[in-house]
């Protein structure tokens, strides 16, 4: 009889361009999170908003700052801060419940602000504020990122990528 083979063995495959699979999305002020520790019922924190300085309050853990941190970071760091200190091996999942929004200005239907999606270009945040008025221009669009120091207004094309806190403003046309 020969030993188990080693197809009788699960293998994970990695694929080479693994870290696109991850999420890199930041978080910031205002994002919403539920943060999970398996069987520890007090370690839960359901749809927890960011401050405005980007911290929560953990138990345990006290005040962290999550500031550019990916839902990834933050599950290891909560993590690593109950290990050994509160618990033997914390299982630790952080979902996002809901992102800041996005804003839109200028010539579309419905101006104001909205909850962010993965994926969001200006075409699309135009769709959601109601779609382009009849005056708006196409060759006229700008976005001021969220993270733009100096708020600058940079042009964008339809298919700009949109992430949240960015505001979207579309310029008149003049023919």
């Amino acid at each position: 009889m020969q030993p188990l083979a080693a197809s009788a063995q699960t293998t994970l495959q990695v694929p080479a361009n693994a870290a696109s699979l991850f999420s890199t999305y930041q978080l910031g002020a205002g994002d919403m999170l539920t943060i999970r520790v398996l069987g520890e019922p007090e370690l839960t924190l359901e749809k927890i908003r960011l401050t405005d300085a980007g911290t929560l309050s953990y138990p345990v853990l006290g005040e962290i700052r999550l500031l550019g941190l990916t839902v990834g970071e933050l599950e290891k760091i909560i993590t690593d801060g109950l290990r050994g200190r509160y618990l033997k091996n914390p299982q630790v999942s952080v979902q996002m419940d809901e992102y800041r929004p996005f804003y839109v200005n200028g010539l579309v239907e419905k101006p104001g602000s909205y909850p962010y999606q993965p994926a969001l270009t200006v075409r699309k945040a135009a769709s959601i504020a109601g779609g382009l008025k009849i005056r708006a221009s196409v060759d006229k669009v700008y976005v001021i990122r969220a993270n733009d120091k100096n708020q600058d207004a940079i042009k964008a094309d339809m298919n700009t990528p949109i992430y949240p806190g960015d505001t979207v403003i579309v310029e008149q046309s003049f023919f």
